[in-house]
């Protein structure tokens, strides 16, 4: 039996554009709750959420019965970080901070069993294989395995064709945040210069035959990415929802009967 089929993966590959949501809230209850919304793929934060291992296996969990695709986002590209996630039973990593060809090169390799790469053959303890139930595991994994890396700063961006010409690189995700920050434009990635970079990376990655993807919660920039190629596009937050709806309410009843 081989290992299951990326639906995700899929879907880029033939071009479909895929909407998703950031899990910042680091709960399952949350998570299963997200699951049903009716996005078409989630990410478990992994860097800047307060995730760990256990928590990152346990909306896995949760997500696993949902229609929506779970991503995982790494803290940081490294080798065992990202052995664990995929051990769990994530297929699609997420990688920020890709700044250089070389970096990108031993992503791909953290992703691949030997001996084209540096994975560890554990599968037969892991969630992934299904416990050893997945006997052709080791043969298959490999192809249901998508790997998206971030670019997100300057140097990132000027590297970005390096990076676009590695084999095994499925998406390259442009951190609009950090790349504001490294413009000099914290906090304002709506600048025009910094949009102007956006929109000319997504160009890029798109004509390059990768999948470009976003995040944006203004719908002029996310109506502005999907014209220039964007095709796994994050629209929203957990953690932002919620805080918007709940002040909201707020500003509606609170002191209302004063």
């Amino acid at each position: 039996m081989p290992a299951p089929i990326n639906p995700f993966k899929i879907a880029l590959r033939a071009g479909k554009t895929v909407f998703g949501c950031w899990l910042g809230l680091a709960d399952t209850f949350s998570a299963e709750l997200m699951g049903t919304a009716g996005f078409d793929w989630l990410v478990i934060d992994g860097e800047h959420a307060p995730n760990d291992l256990r928590t990152i296996l346990a909306q896995l969990q949760v997500l696993e019965a949902s229609p929506s695709h779970a991503i995982v986002r790494v803290p940081k590209g490294e080798t065992y970080l990202i052995k664990q996630v995929l051990d769990a039973g994530a297929q699609t990593v997420l990688v920020p901070m890709v700044d250089c060809a070389a970096q990108a090169r031993q992503l791909v390799r953290d992703v691949t069993f030997p001996p084209h790469g540096d994975r560890g053959v554990g599968y037969a303890l892991t969630r992934a294989s299904a416990f050893a139930q997945i006997a052709d595991y080791g043969t298959t994994a490999d192809e249901q395995v998508c790997l998206l890396v971030q670019v997100e700063s300057l140097k990132g961006l000027a590297a970005l064709d390096a990076i676009l010409a590695i084999d095994g690189i499925d998406g390259v995700f442009i951190g609009p945040a950090d790349l504001a920050a490294d413009m000099g434009h914290m906090g304002n990635s709506l600048h025009p210069d910094v949009q102007n970079k956006i929109m000319d990376a997504l160009r890029r990655i798109s004509a390059a035959g990768k999948a470009a993807g976003i995040l944006s919660t203004d719908d002029e920039m996310t109506q502005n990415a999907l014209k220039a190629g964007a095709r796994f596009v994050a629209v929203g937050a957990d953690s932002l929802l919620l805080g918007q709806a709940a002040r909201r309410l707020a500003e509606k009843w609170v002191g209302s009967n004063t």
